[in-house]
């Protein structure tokens, strides 16, 4: 499952320089579903092996790293095709860059068994995954989705957010009890109701609804 992650990056890649980003951006669907169900057959099965830590992460960085870049590259082509080519790749490639290193966090950080610090790389690589299906689906979304601006700013506030010391909730339940559950049944009750509503759209709004809920709540003191 892990090396069928690596190949949906790298046949995705191929896909986006084509121009076929409908097809980079359900590989990147595919890749999410194959990167979640790789952990839970590990964690079912109890079989975990050095190998396998670091092979995912090399995954990873292909698929929901350098396939997201190319994606918001073309983007940002299509929106000013006159911006330099070199330029234009540094700024949508420094979400790759940021993606290795928040890879590389995980990979070494002990707080993060039970739940993340930054925003995962799946739940970037599924929003920018999207917005071509937005696009197809919900065209009077392309004014803001097809803009030098937002492309740009998008880019640069989510690789920060990558490695940013910012708490978020794993989708991870110990127990399917409402108790200690909470946030996360919530979060996905309004996922589910959000995506009949609006469809693709709705993606973006979950993954900002995600980082929103996560937020600590300040405790009164006594």
């Amino acid at each position: 499952m892990t090396c069928g992650n690596l190949l949906c990056g790298c046949v995705g890649i191929v896909s986006a320089f084509r121009g076929d980003w409908l097809l980079a951006g359900a590989l990147i669907f595919v890749a999410a579903v194959l990167d979640f169900l790789d952990g839970f057959v590990a964690r079912l099965l109890n079989q975990s092996s050095p190998i396998g830590k670091e092979l995912d992460s090399l995954a990873d960085v292909v698929t929901f790293g350098v396939l997201p870049s190319m994606l918001i590259f073309q983007l940002l082509e299509k929106a000013n095709p006159a911006l330099d080519s070199v330029l234009m790749s540094s700024i949508a490639f420094v979400m790759a860059v940021f993606s290795a290193l928040r890879l590389a966090k995980f990979n070494i950080d002990t707080r993060q068994s039970d739940s993340f610090i930054g925003v995962p790389t799946p739940a970037n690589a599924i929003v920018v995954a999207s917005l071509p299906f937005i696009l197809r689906f919900n065209p009077e979304f392309e004014p803001w989705i097809v803009n030098q601006a937002t492309l740009i700013s998008y880019t640069l506030v989510m690789s920060f957010l990558l490695i940013a010391e910012l708490p978020l909730f794993a989708l991870k339940f110990k127990s399917f009890g409402w108790k200690g559950n909470e946030i996360k049944f919530i979060f996905l009750m309004l996922s589910v109701i959000l995506l009949i509503l609006l469809k693709f759209a709705a993606i973006p709004l979950i993954v900002g609804l995600y980082i929103i809920m996560s937020a600590p709540i300040p405790r009164r003191g006594h």
